[in-house]
């Protein structure tokens, strides 16, 4: 199995990491075929970077959380991907469906197509798949009623708004239940949309808090 290579901007951010020197020199950069962790650990040794830091900070970047996908400014996807330089046994991959159950409260589904499997519940989706130097575990979820719920709540505030200029030029604000019907319209879109504003941050965050659990526990396997 090939082992793993870093890109250059890898081999600076792993440098970054490992170390509170900015930047790895030009002259130890990579080439166009990248660098292994033996590689970067041997350039550590030569500056006095230890190679347990180089480690860390490589194994670091596989471990990075995705920024939480947005429309309309709000959050509405989380995904979070772990790279392993390894393959699950089958019996590691069971225990791994038992901490999904547990970590996210639901049995979902398990299915497999050759080297791919995942398990799946509604939007939420963890896969696991196969690369050049071994597997990789893909969580990601979707807030499926998070769209339509601020499109509307926009809507109806756009009708309201559109209403009362039609209403005042029109001449007609003052008809009996103009008002009070727009200012229904327009309460049930501001209601919608500042459900959302409040809801959807801390549905995020509780996504991402689960899922940075799964993939700190994903290595004790």
């Amino acid at each position: 199995m090939p082992e793993r290579r870093f890109n250059e901007a890898e081999v600076s951010a792993i440098f970054e990491r490992a170390t509170e020197a900015p930047r790895v020199e030009q002259g130890q950069t990579t080439s166009g075929e990248g660098m292994t962790l033996a590689e970067l650990q041997a350039i550590g040794r030569e500056v006095g970077i230890a190679p347990e830091r180089i480690a860390a900070a490589a194994q670091s970047l596989d471990h990075a959380p995705s920024a939480p996908r947005r429309i309309f400014g709000l959050p509405m996807g989380v995904e979070r991907t772990v790279e392993l330089n390894r393959r699950l046994s089958d019996e590691e991959w069971e225990r791994f469906v038992v901490l999904l159950r547990e970590t996210f409260h639901a049995r979902g589904r398990v299915a497999g197509q050759g080297a791919l499997r995942q398990w799946t519940n509604g939007n939420l989706q963890v896969l696991l798949e196969p690369t050049a130097t071994g597997q990789r575990v893909r969580l990601r979820t979707f807030k499926g009623d998070g769209p339509p719920r601020v499109a509307g709540g926009l809507a109806m505030i756009g009708f309201a708004a559109t209403g009362l200029a039609i209403a005042i030029s029109g001449g007609i604000i003052g008809a009996p239940g103009v008002l009070a019907m727009l200012g229904i319209l327009g309460t049930m879109g501001a209601t919608l949309v500042g459900s959302a504003i409040v809801s959807l941050p801390k549905w995020a965050r509780l996504r991402q808090q689960q899922m940075e659990d799964v993939a700190g526990k994903l290595e004790s396997l």
